[in-house]
């Protein structure tokens, strides 16, 4: 078997194995649930940290217990984890600043002590939504409908920019996305939660199009944002956790984003139901 069809067949077996049981714990939710999104934002955080500064020292072990936590409490307390999610960021805040002090270089200290901070959020602050809006009312609608956005978005924005792209969105950063994909990324996300909404009625036909766009808007920018990474350190892939796939940032970089839009809109338009 060659590379590229050896690669495909790791990319379909490791999907076999995977999908089944996320998205059993994604109906059953709970504290199970809670725990797959704790391990998947410290493997974020972990990748964060591999990519931006190499061997892990405790800066990143604190980066990465933090961005674990952060939907362990949103599971505890689906409206109100943000108070102590404060407190998890300030500490890592503290321990990057006081481990960098002592280890060095001082050149580096102020910028990896910066990224310890933002590898503890781009998972966590990104993740912890999911598990919030699974542990609220209506919660496994919720959470299908960050998912549908971001992965309907992406798919139409796959094929119809294979089939009709003739105008790079932004080849400085990601050189095969085009125009015409990332308008058909917004027929994907809007016409995705219409389909959701016949087995979740309590999606509007206005929930369907607000969030749609939405997930047309910023589901691009977080792929954007992680491909913008992976260039800045010269990277392929944001990591090796997930074989034939790549890292978990690469496979959740845009429900990074659309998560916590999702939470907002859910929190804050719709009375608070999340």
């Amino acid at each position: 078997m060659n590379g590229p069809n050896r690669n495909l067949a790791v990319r379909v077996v490791t999907a076999l194995v995977l999908l089944p049981g996320v998205l059993l714990l994604i109906l059953y939710g709970g504290w199970p649930f809670g725990v797959l999104v704790a391990v998947a934002a410290g493997a974020c955080s972990f990748e964060y940290a591999q990519l931006t500064a190499g061997p892990l020292g405790p800066s990143q072990v604190a980066s990465i217990l933090g961005a674990a936590s952060l939907p362990l409490l949103a599971t505890a307390s689906p409206r109100g984890f943000s108070a102590p999610a404060f407190w998890v960021v300030g500490a890592v805040f503290y321990v990057a600043w006081v481990d960098h002090l002592f280890r060095g270089p001082l050149a580096d200290a102020p910028s990896q002590s910066a990224h310890a901070v933002t590898g503890c959020l781009y998972g966590g602050l990104g993740l912890a939504p999911v598990a919030a809006l699974r542990a609220g009312p209506d919660g496994l609608a919720w959470v299908i409908t960050a998912l549908v956005i971001t992965w309907a978005n992406d798919t139409f924005a796959y094929f119809i920019g294979r089939a009709l792209g003739r105008h790079k969105l932004f080849p400085s950063v990601s050189p095969n996305k085009t125009w015409e994909g990332f308008l058909g990324g917004f027929v994907g996300s809007i016409g995705g939660l219409f389909v959701a909404r016949l087995i979740f009625p309590v999606l509007t036909p206005l929930d369907c199009v607000v969030l749609g766009v939405a997930g047309g808007l910023f589901g691009p920018l977080g792929d954007l944002c992680e491909s913008m990474l992976k260039r800045a350190y010269g990277a392929k892939d944001s990591g090796f956790l997930i074989p034939g796939h790549g890292g978990i940032l690469d496979r959740v970089d845009a429900l990074l984003i659309n998560a916590p839009v999702v939470y907002v809109y859910v929190t804050v338009f719709r009375g608070g139901s999340a």
